[in-house]
Parts: structure tokens; sequence; C-alpha cells
């Protein structure tokens, strides 16, 4: 009694087609199927780094920095 049988499940999936029908199953399916691939996809492109230049060995922010805060 502690778990469902394969019949508990099939009269399951008969009320969600009744209620819902195949047509709106069937859109929601393809939503998510779309979210996934978005999703693989994001994750596959490398995270963006922020660009930092250097002129001389030393940081042109770190200077900025130094200069607002003498001012």
């Amino acid at each position: 009694m502690g778990s469902f049988s394969i019949w508990h499940w099939l009269i399951v999936l008969v009320i969600v087609v009744l209620v819902f029908g195949t047509k709106k199953l069937g859109n929601i399916g393809k939503d998510i199927g779309g979210a996934v691939k978005g999703f693989k996809d994001a994750m596959r492109e490398e995270p963006a780094t922020p660009k930092v230049e250097e002129q001389g060995g030393r940081t042109i922010d770190s200077e900025v920095a130094q200069k607002s805060k003498s001012e």
C-alpha cells in the first residue's frame, strides 16, 4: 500500500488528459523542452570575465581609485 501500481498511474494520466487536454499538454511539453535547451546552452557559454588593462605593470583601475581617494 506504500507505492502506486501501474493502474494508479494510468488513472491519474487519464484524469490529467481529460482536465487539460492533449493540445495544452503538448504545448507545456514544448515549453519545458525549450526552457531546458536554453538552460543547457547558457551553461555551455563561458562566463564573462571583467577585462582589466595593465599599463607598465600597474592596473589602470587601481590608479583611478587611488587618484579619486587623494582628491
